[in-house]
């Protein structure tokens, strides 16, 4: 693990020194910043009160989520260098007809990366190749019950990206250090798949569509909330309002199944979203 984390390191680290050639570019994308108002539906969420994934022990309910996306990006002949944060945010209050009144997160997660992909093939109009990223997750605040989600995580594998419909399409050994409970990391590996796709319909009309699932095979200790499997999937339909806002209806669903429960909780999401997006040329 330290060899891949220094390798990694070198190869995030030498492209920002290096100076920029003909071809090089620095980029930063502002993929998305967005107000979404949706209505979920929750499954088997009595059995995840205690969860620290807010997403499978909220309660069923409408709500507004404020979403940042954004990628700096450092491209040239041979490689991919990318830094990604995202920032995801809704609490919600509900007044229960028999009960006081409750506050709810239904969306909490603060994510910052930084990989390398190396451009090893062309194929189609996408470039593939091996590649590393090192990740911090955590919460603005803890869910109820639980304490604030905390996991370092690393993946190693390889990926197409970059095309003009696949975007992201990877597979990846994925080790993590999670720190949620204690000071006293558990440590997990899994197998990992993921894509990001954009289609075009028309002008001005965009279908995007992102994916994710997870399979965990090794825990170094047993934490009842762990995951033994994470699917994660969100479907959108961009129709421009001006060349940079956009009014996007959307679904999403998320289901996992912890080791500690004996059903699979779930998330299903249907929502408008109002969303900003631009790209700056830094060089």
């Amino acid at each position: 693990m330290k060899k891949i984390l220094m390798l990694l390191l070198c190869g995030i680290t030498l492209p920002a020194f290096a100076e920029d050639a003909e071809g090089n570019q620095w980029i930063l994308n502002l993929r998305e910043i967005s107000l979404n108002y949706s209505n979920t539906s929750v499954g088997n969420a009595k059995e995840y009160r205690n969860s620290p994934i807010s997403q499978f022990s909220m309660d069923s309910q409408y709500n507004i989520v404020g979403k940042f996306d954004g990628l700096l990006d450092y491209t040239n002949s041979e490689g991919l260098w990318r830094t990604n944060l995202l920032l995801n945010y809704g609490k919600v209050k509900i007044k229960p007809v028999d009960g006081p009144s409750e506050t709810t997160e239904s969306a909490d997660k603060i994510w910052l990366s930084t990989e390398y992909a190396f451009k090893t093939w062309q194929v189609s109009d996408f470039d593939v190749g091996p590649f590393g990223q090192v990740a911090y997750q955590t919460e603005f605040t803890a869910s109820q019950g639980s304490p604030r989600y905390k996991v370092i995580s690393a993946r190693e594998g390889i990926k197409a990206f970059e095309g003009t419909y696949v975007k992201e399409l990877y597979g990846a050994l994925v080790e993590e250090y999670d720190f949620t409970y204690s000071n006293a990391r558990n440590t997990k590996m899994a197998w990992e798949i993921g894509t990001r796709l954009e289609y075009p319909f028309r002008e001005g009309v965009k279908f995007t569509g992102t994916g994710r699932y997870t399979d965990y095979f090794y825990y170094s200790k047993y934490v009842g909330t762990d995951l033994e499997y994470d699917l994660d999937l969100t479907a959108k339909m961009e129709v421009d309002l001006t060349e940079t806002i956009a009014f996007a209806p959307y679904v999403s669903y998320r289901r996992g199944k912890a080791r500690g429960a004996h059903r699979a909780g779930d998330n299903f999401t249907i929502g408008l979203s109002l969303k900003y997006a631009d790209l700056f040329h830094l060089n």
